[in-house]
């Protein structure tokens, strides 16, 4: 405890020293700066993590009053939406926001981990992205709560979780389609490595099942909830010998993606084939068709997010360390009966 005690309160003079660098060096590597050779980085932040040096709010007690929110790319309006929540209950807590994109790399995260070390935080938001064991880690040793917004992979991260029913939304998707007459209903997948978009895929398999129609495995294809995965599988479902009658895309993007690639084709939504997307994002409602989709309360998501991290912060105790927020199909005009 005491050497640990010793460690915590190393100052950077002492890191200077030991890197054989000077204070202003240092300094510039705490601050984030770019002017510092790759090589001196790299054995000042070694230092750095080795003594968990992390600067300190400037008064005794004080917290930080910032809350980071961290995502995987900043490329989806979704992004727009979390961040919206986010900032609702920051702002009326009087907290500032830090929104950092990793990139799924482990050079950006553990930037953005120096970065953090250096100004302090009061707790982190991370969304759909993996952070290595090693900086989350780092994260409890500093003191930084931590929450996850749609998890990647297992749970497996020791952090309270937020979610959407995923499951129910797919489910409820793939059941409107069965109701309007369809049988060969289209998937275009989100990326397998997320529980939200396995769990999305389920509730598609579980509708089909429940209503006695085969899951044909061929009418599954995958995607990564972008624009041009929605527009590939369209189209590679379209080739099919027996295309579908109606799609399923896992999110609102590959569902507007896929209305192109029909559009393309000459065909028409939702007269030659019925499209259901996954976000509900404000865009959609002025898709032409509007569509129909399956809303997950991503701003209610990141509210949720934000007071359970700011709980945490306060030494307090999450209300459920996993929460999963209904989701709502949501029926607009480019879902039909087929046609005969």
């Amino acid at each position: 405890m005491a050497r640990e005690s010793i460690r915590n309160k190393v100052t950077i003079t002492e890191i200077a020293r030991q890197a054989g660098v000077s204070v202003p060096t240092v300094s510039r590597v705490v601050n984030g700066r770019s002017d510092v050779s790759p090589e001196t980085r790299a054995r000042i932040e070694d230092l750095l993590r080795h003594h968990g040096y992390r600067r300190k709010p400037s008064a005794p007690g004080d917290r930080a009053a910032l809350v980071d929110l961290v995502f995987n790319d900043l490329d989806s309006p979704w992004a727009v939406e979390i961040i919206r929540g986010v900032e609702d209950v920051a702002h009326a807590a009087g907290v500032g926001t830090v929104v950092s994109a990793i990139h799924g790399a482990s050079g950006s995260a553990r930037q953005w981990m120096t970065n953090l070390r250096a100004r302090a935080s009061d707790g982190v938001i991370l969304v759909t992205s993996v952070l290595e064991p090693r900086l989350h880690e780092e994260l409890r040793r500093l003191g930084v709560p931590l929450v996850v917004i749609d998890p990647a992979g297992s749970p497996s991260l020791d952090a309270p979780t937020v979610g959407a029913t995923n499951w129910a939304g797919g489910m409820a998707a793939t059941e409107h389609l069965l109701g309007l007459g369809h049988r060969r209903i289209g998937f275009v997948a989100g990326p397998p490595r997320l529980l939200c978009s396995r769990a999305r895929l389920d509730g598609y398999r579980a509708a089909l099942e429940g209503a006695g129609v085969e899951v044909d495995d061929a009418l599954i294809v995958p995607g990564d909830f972008y624009h041009q995965a929605g527009f590939d599988g369209c189209n590679t479902l379209l080739d099919l010998a027996g295309p579908p009658t109606a799609l399923f895309a896992a999110s609102d993007q590959m569902a507007l993606g896929a209305i192109e690639a029909l559009r393309r084709r000459g065909l028409r939504v939702p007269e030659d084939m019925s499209v259901v997307g996954f976000d509900d994002l404000p865009e959609v409602r002025w898709s032409s068709p509007p569509l129909t989709t399956v809303r997950q309360p991503l701003a209610d998501m990141g509210k949720l997010a934000t007071r359970t991290v700011l709980r945490l912060a306060l030494g307090e105790e999450p209300a459920s360390p996993r929460v999963e927020l209904a989701t709502e199909l949501v029926v607009r005009a480019s879902t039909a009966a087929p046609a005969v």
